[in-house]
């Protein structure tokens, strides 16, 4: 498939989403915004869609024209270009659906990361075996090849963690996703063994949030807020049993950051859970 008819990542989802919002935040409408800039209305609609690939001088030259002053955010918005680059998850493109590639393409990016989890271990800190049990038990199963390609998938996201300069993770886990029995004893023992070492690699915050802190909010969501470098670019990843997508409005980004905020503060902290997760390694 010729570059220029692959399908948009969410990253240039999200800079036409920006644009557009710049130009209907001057009162422009789509054929103004065409005449200022020289070009086709049809030109400005693919761009807006992240359907036609922009680059840096056009960016800077849309916010000129649209009245945006914010460097800090134009400079952003530049990030966000540079065509159709092909990152490791584009191997897996026709065999797993576009919103896993989305994962890895935001968590490849963001500067750093705070995620939830009520009844699942991050994907980020998930062991192999751990990983494949939970697959395995997927309704309707997945057939033997469509489950090795989630696996290895899973597992090479994980590389942001292990990197050189590795992307900072905060977590934090509900007392029930580290009471699940997933795999079996052994297994379910190795994966607090790993988390406790995961634990101590640089950049990795654990926070366990037990049982007896009681109602908390999102208690039903699985959250994964991924920071860029500008905060009006972040983007915030919901898994929920009626609703899975991503929100960027700033609205929603404010609402899930005070989320997660009251998440930490009900939580143990890093040193009292790791104690926490360690009684349970024992016990297991």
């Amino acid at each position: 498939m010729p570059p220029s008819k692959l399908p948009p990542t969410i990253r240039q989802r999200r800079l036409g989403a920006e644009l557009r919002r710049l130009r209907e935040g001057a009162q422009l409408n789509v054929k103004a915004a065409a005449e200022l800039h020289g070009t086709t209305q049809s030109r400005i609609s693919n761009i807006e869609s992240g359907g036609y690939p922009v680059g840096a001088d056009r960016v800077r030259t849309l916010a000129y024209l649209y009245g945006c002053t914010d460097h800090h955010y134009i400079e952003g918005l530049v990030a966000m270009t540079g065509g159709r680059v092909k990152g490791w998850w584009e191997d897996y493109r026709e065999v797993l659906p576009a919103p896993f590639l989305d994962v890895a393409e935001l968590e490849h990016h963001a500067s750093s990361m705070r995620i939830a989890c009520g009844l699942h271990m991050p994907g980020l800190l998930q062991t192999p075996d751990h990983a494949r049990a939970l697959l395995r038990g997927v309704v309707p199963p997945y057939d033997p090849p469509k489950l090795e390609h989630l696996l290895s998938f899973r597992i090479k996201r994980q590389a942001v963690v292990y990197a050189e300069r590795p992307t900072p993770v905060s977590c934090v886990i509900h007392e029930a996703a580290l009471r699940m029995d997933v795999g079996g004893r052994a297994v379910a023992k190795a994966q607090l063994g790993h988390l406790l070492d995961m634990g101590e690699r640089e950049g990795i915050t654990i926070r366990v949030l037990p049982f007896g802190t009681g109602a908390y909010p999102s208690s039903g969501s699985g959250i994964v807020h991924f920071q860029a470098e500008v905060p009006e670019l972040d983007s915030v990843h919901v898994d929920t049993d009626t609703f899975a997508g991503y929100v960027g409005a700033q609205p929603q980004l404010v609402m899930y950051r005070a989320v997660l905020d009251r998440l930490e503060e009900k939580a143990l902290e890093p040193e009292e859970s790791r104690g926490f997760v360690q009684a349970l390694e024992r016990h297991m």
